[in-house]
């Protein structure tokens, strides 16, 4: 299939009879990303297969009033963060979950996750990445391993480009200090 840009899907689902393919074309060419970007946040296959069809319905629907006021990317990245960050805080409500309890339980699915195909050093980084706030795990994932630059993520988190830095450099600096100290105990693979 040919490699449409944004502005020509945006054009072509709102043409006459163009949505459906517009929106093939539009889930073909994000569909990975998103679901990377969800499973970065959530971890759990299921649940970014799940966040990620809720992202879709909700660009579906969204899309009929996109009038380019921003990117297609980044709106669609805001629709997806914006789920993925409104399920972890339903899981907060639940009975087992604030925010000290739900580390753990995500650093348990990183053990216990059949998808996960990296190594100890990996692990790690994910382990140290995990115990960051939230605000500073989403920025964190979408810099470095997105290599998403900071005006789009200022657009999608609606934050400041300096904010963005600033939150960016303290998030490198636990995780560097975190795995210095995993470094350093004995047993920690």
């Amino acid at each position: 299939m040919n490699e449409m840009d944004d502005d020509e899907i945006v054009r072509l689902f709102h043409s006459n009879g163009g949505e459906e393919r517009a929106f093939r074309i539009l889930v073909e060419k994000y569909n990975r990303r998103l679901y990377w970007h969800i499973r970065k946040i959530v971890l759990s296959h299921e649940d970014s297969d799940d966040i990620l069809q809720n992202t879709f319905v909700k660009v579906w629907r969204g899309l009929k009033e996109f009038r380019n006021e921003s990117k297609l990317f980044t709106w669609m990245y805001r629709v997806a963060t914006n789920e993925a960050i409104n399920f972890l805080s339903e899981k907060q409500r639940r009975p087992y979950g604030n925010t000290m309890e739900i580390t753990p339980l995500l650093e348990n699915r990183l053990e216990s996750d059949v998808f996960f195909c990296g190594d100890s050093i990996q692990k790690e980084l994910q382990r140290a990445v995990l115990g960051l706030p939230e605000r500073q795990r989403l920025v964190f994932n979408m810099k470095y391993f997105d290599d998403m630059k900071y005006e789009d993520m200022a657009e999608i988190l609606g934050v400041a480009v300096g904010t963005l830095k600033a939150t960016y450099h303290n998030a490198v600096k636990k995780i560097e200090n975190c795995l210095r100290i995993a470094d350093a105990l004995p047993g920690i693979e």
